[in-house]
């Protein structure tokens, strides 16, 4: 008897579950490509789920939040996971790859294997599922590498790379003097909570005891306080293979984990302001921060991270600084990082998204063709959300154009590409969303407030240039009327989101407010919200031909910032009555138009 195998078929296969491949699959589906996600692990999120907890991080500075299908998931959180507890996160992410009629989710599979064509395209790849005890055959026409390991490199015959380049290669002033194979390591995350009583605690015995002289350098200048730190900085492997090695490595970083603790809790000079602390959770599977990168069309360096990325394929942009691990992690005799600065947002092309050699293959998180210096800003989870629906989109447009990912690439498949992201919400640096259709010539009013011309600047968020938004009282309505009894289908909305938020005392783009979950539970916590900016009940009006304006839609639940409302009707006019939002006096309001 031999094990059964399922075989399927689709426009578009997805291999990695995380933040990346979550919104790789999700836009490609929203475009109407059929698409399949496979994911080797029982959760989506990857380095964002419950089974590793890293906070998912971004680009640095005011308004520089990524939004996309990122804002949605992390809005979708905050709705329906106010106690930012991590397991009902990756409910989250389920549901929101469950409700889409055009995505298929394998859950518990792993990728081992793929079948190419003379061209080096990939046919079909196969994947072991632990939970079926059976093995499942995707057929696609193109395919997307998220895995983060980049797992189809060496079993299509990809070109990739692992390690650090020479300083020369590319001019980096932050790459060592010569090549190496030398990566960023792996973390095992520990979380704690604060009781009301004291809590004791014994380490196992298999616990590294750092009280010893010899030892104690290790963790005197690291550990910092329970309430502030997620302990990214317990980390190994980065001097030796963190793929082949990183059984060896978990069994390493545990008992570095529970001795870190032992240190905190018992012996450390500040112990008695944790006595009232205990474990909540320690990680058993580690994160991974870099291994293999594939080499695409273009790779990204440091010179072009620092000046800014400014290319004509941008698709997506970073803002993290170059965040260089040593690959000694923990046990390196010093700080555990170098930060390196650039600014935010810097560019990235699209050109760095799709394999060089292997034509059907698309790719986004930590394994895009980059240098390792470059990664070292690139890999953070919102940055590789970001690429994510790039490809995602992209694959879309290639399925419907019988096209190749490299096609895309050219004009006006890649204009089409970047004005689709802009009205899905994407900020891509140095361009605006064209405002087309009926409003761009209609005749715009308010009944009262502020800047009711901003809500078709093709700007969807407040910038360095000032406001991009129309505030209102609440009942104020915003007004557009067509020279003419016009059909429409569709109205576009983005609403204030508030895209500053963040957690008091963390700067932006880390551990903000609408994280997965919290480093550390603490007594006079408070339930999570969806931010007071958004609108939350809102009313579209049209305009009949008799000069009445009518009630079209109603929504009265919305925790959204872009927002897509259904018409089906003709009208001389349409207007926008935002009637009450989740907490704040006045509405604010980036983008209104329709088609």
């Amino acid at each position: 008897m031999q094990y059964p195998t399922q075989r399927l078929s689709a426009d578009f296969c997805v291999v990695g579950g995380g933040i990346a491949g979550l919104c790789a699959a999700l836009a490609a589906a929203r475009h109407g490509a059929k698409t399949v996600l496979v994911q080797d692990r029982p959760m989506l999120g990857g380095n964002a789920s419950s089974e590793i907890r890293m906070h998912i991080c971004g680009a640095h500075g005011p308004n520089r939040r990524e939004t996309g299908l990122l804002e949605e998931i992390q809005l979708e959180n905050l709705r329906y996971n106010a106690g930012s507890c991590w397991p009902v996160f990756d409910s989250v992410l389920w549901g929101l790859a469950r409700r889409e009629p055009n995505l298929s989710l394998l859950l518990d599979a792993s990728v081992c294997a793929c079948e190419t064509a003379e061209d080096r395209s990939i046919r079909s790849v196969r994947a072991w599922q632990g939970t079926t005890q059976r093995w499942i055959e995707v057929a696609a026409r193109l395919f997307a590498d998220c895995s983060g390991d980049a797992v189809l490199a060496p079993l299509s015959g990809a070109d990739y790379r692992v390690g650090r380049e020479a300083r020369s290669e590319y001019g980096e002033s932050e790459a060592p003097p010569e090549s190496d194979s030398c990566t960023m390591g792996n973390s095992i995350l520990l979380q704690t909570m604060e009781f009301e009583t004291p809590q004791d605690f014994t380490p196992p015995p298999w616990a590294i005891d750092f009280s010893a002289p010899d030892m104690r350098r290790w963790v005197r200048n690291r550990c910092a306080a329970p309430t502030s730190d997620n302990y990214w900085w317990i980390e190994v492997g980065g001097a030796d293979d963190s793929i082949g090695n990183a059984e060896r490595h978990r069994d390493e970083l545990l008992p570095i984990a529970y001795g870190v603790w032992d240190w905190i809790k018992n012996k450390c000079e500040e112990r008695e302001k944790y006595r009232n602390f205990g474990l909540e959770w320690v990680g058993s599977l580690p994160g991974k921060r870099e291994s293999r990168r594939y080499l695409g069309d273009h790779v990204l360096a440091q010179g072009e991270v620092q000046a800014g990325g400014d290319f004509p394929d941008v698709v997506a942009y970073g803002g993290w600084k170059i965040d260089n691990h040593y690959p000694k992690g923990f046990w390196h005799d010093g700080p555990g990082t170098k930060y390196t600065d650039c600014p935010s947002p810097f560019g990235i092309p699209y050109r760095c998204l799709y394999s060089r050699n292997v034509p059907n293959l698309l790719f986004a998180g930590r394994d895009i063709s980059c240098t390792h210096v470059a990664m070292s800003a690139t890999r953070v989870m919102a940055t590789c959300g970001l690429c994510g629906q790039a490809i995602g989109t992209a694959a879309a447009i290639a399925a419907r154009e019988h096209a190749d990912p490299r096609d895309v690439s050219k004009s006006p498949l890649l204009a089409e590409l970047q004005r689709t992201l802009l009205e899905d919400d994407c900020m891509l640096p140095g361009l605006r969303r064209d405002v087309r259709g009926p409003c761009a010539a209609a005749k715009l009013a308010s009944t009262a407030g502020d800047g009711v011309e901003r809500l078709r600047d093709g700007m969807d968020r407040d910038w360095d240039d000032g406001e991009h938004g129309w505030r209102a009282p609440l009942g104020s309505a915003a007004e557009y009327r067509f020279a003419e009894e016009i059909e429409l289908h569709e109205a576009r909305i983005v609403f204030d989101s508030h895209l500053d938020r963040r957690e008091k005392g963390r700067p932006p783009g880390c551990g903000d407010l609408c994280s997965q979950g919290r480093f550390h539970r603490a007594l006079a916590d408070r339930p999570r919200a969806v931010p007071a900016t958004l609108v939350r009940a809102f009313r579209i009006d049209r305009l009949d031909a008799d000069g009445a304006w009518k009630p079209e839609a109603e929504v009265t639940d919305n925790h959204q910032r872009l927002v897509r409302v259904p018409l089906n009707c003709r009208a001389r006019g349409l207007r926008l009555v935002p009637l009450s939002t989740w907490g704040a006096p006045d509405a604010h309001v980036f983008a209104f138009d329709a088609r």
